[in-house]
This record gives structure tokens, C-alpha cells and sequence, in this order.
């Protein structure tokens, strides 16, 4: 049996997911976005960020970072899946994160909480706005590029999803985020530093790489363990670590 849960207290709880949707471009193609989430549970205050790309670590690190922006200020806890971008492995029932999102949740000071797929009764606050995103922004929307798609979605948070009264709470989630400034903490941004990839050393001592295949100094190769790290900046240029 089930039972109205009671509304959590102001600045206590964030929820995180992720979504992905396939749009139809402007040239008649399919193009598929992937999207991030994330909503305060007291206020339904939302945020949404896109991304043409599969969600990382580094990817989603960058995403808490433009959201606690946007929200100004950090909650206590945040709620998630059980997501491959946030976790190595379970451990007899021990959660093991990667690195980098381990490092980043010390740096910005929130707790963490994770449930299964699909808990409607953990997360499900989040889960309704993965598909209000779905239906009421990205339906029937043309894809133009990814800068315009971020640009439409915070006009559409602006007007529609922080602005229209909340189903339950029936209350415009802008106003009460008004109230809920006050309990969250402060937002300190924090520097995202690139994680390298790495890739195995051939023995011909070169790695593979996007299907290209890059020289390294003779000797590099020591046995099939062998592997090196690697980094890209924002030109796409390769550096071996």
C-alpha cells in the first residue's frame, strides 16, 4: 500500500536523470539529442541542458555545474539511477563512483542517493519531467544545431516549465524557488579537469584512435598491458600522456 509522501523541506533535495529523443533536422534527417536533468524536489524548479553527445562522467559533471548555475545555489542531497556514468561498480551493495564524480561531489558538498531504474517512488519527480521534456518541448520541434536547441530550452523554462502552476503542488515553481534561494547553499564553480581515455600500446607502437592510427616514440610498447592516456583539446588535437 502506498501513502502520499510528505513534501521534503525546503533546500533538502535535488534529482538528477537523463533522457534522449530523436529529432527531425531542418534538412529532413533524424538527429538523436541527449539531455540532462535536474528538478528541486520542494520547489519543481527544473533546469534542462542538451548535449549531441552520449553522456560521460566529465560530460555530466559539466551539466551539475550549468544547472547549480542556473538554480544559483546547491542542495543538500541529490537523488540518481544507478547510472554507468556516475558508477564503477556495486560492491556488495557498496557503490563505487568513478573518480571524477567522486572528486567533484567532495568539492561541491552535496550527498548523494542512488535507487534503481524506473522508482517512481524515489525519483519520480525527475521521471516526470524527463517526460514532460519529451512531450511538451521536443515534440514535433526541428532540429536546427545543438547551441540552438540550449538557447529554446531555457526560453521554454523561462515561460512554460518554471513559470505554469506545478500539477500537485499548484504553485509556480519560479516563485517557490524564490523561497527556496535561501536554504540552498552557496554555488562555488569548480574547475572540470579533463580525464584522459586510455588505449592500448600496439606493438608496432601505435594506438588507434577514432579509427585513425597515431605514432608513438619507439619503445613505448613494453607488452599487451601497455596502454597510454589520452586527452583531446578543443581543436581535436591528440596529446599522449
Amino acid at each position: 500500500q502506498y501513502g502520499m509522501v510528505e513534501e521534503l523541506p525546503y533546500g533538502k533535495q535535488a534529482q538528477v536523470d537523463f533522457g534522449e529523443y530523436n529529432m527531425r533536422s531542418s534538412t529532413g534527417y533524424r538527429v538523436k539529442v541527449f539531455f540532462f536533468t535536474m528538478i528541486l524536489s520542494r520547489s519543481r524548479f527544473k533546469y534542462v541542458w542538451f548535449t549531441d553527445r552520449y553522456f560521460t562522467s566529465e560530460l555530466a559533471i559539466m551539466a551539475h555545474e550549468k544547472a547549480f548555475e542556473y538554480i544559483g545555489g546547491v542542495p543538500d542531497e541529490i537523488v540518481y539511477d544507478q547510472d554507468k556514468v556516475f558508477i564503477v561498480s556495486e560492491n556488495g551493495g557498496d557503490i563505487i563512483l568513478t573518480d571524477g564524480f567522486r572528486s567533484y561531489t567532495r568539492d561541491q558538498s552535496f550527498t548523494l542517493h542512488f535507487c534503481r531504474k524506473a522508482d517512481p517512488q524515489s525519483k519520480g519527480k525527475v521521471e516526470n519531467v524527463v517526460k514532460y521534456v519529451k512531450q511538451n518541448f521536443l515534440y514535433n520541434r526541428t532540429y536546427h544545431n545543438i547551441e540552438t536547441l540550449n538557447d529554446e530550452v531555457l526560453g521554454w523554462m523561462g515561460r512554460t516549465a518554471n513559470m505554469m502552476p506545478h500539477g500537485i503542488t499548484k504553485k509556480e515553481p519560479f516563485r517557490e524557488k524564490t523561497i527556496e534561494q535561501a536554504f540552498l547553499k552557496p554555488y562555488v564553480p569548480q574547475t572540470i579537469r579533463p580525464t584522459p581515455m586510455t588505449y592500448a600500446v600496439r606493438k608496432d607502437n601505435t594506438i588507434s584512435y577514432k579509427g585513425n592510427f597515431y605514432s608513438l616514440p619507439l619503445g613505448t610498447f613494453k607488452g599487451k598491458s601497455t596502454q597510454v592516456g589520452v586527452p583531446a583539446d578543443q581543436s581535436g588535437s591528440v596529446f599522449c600522456l
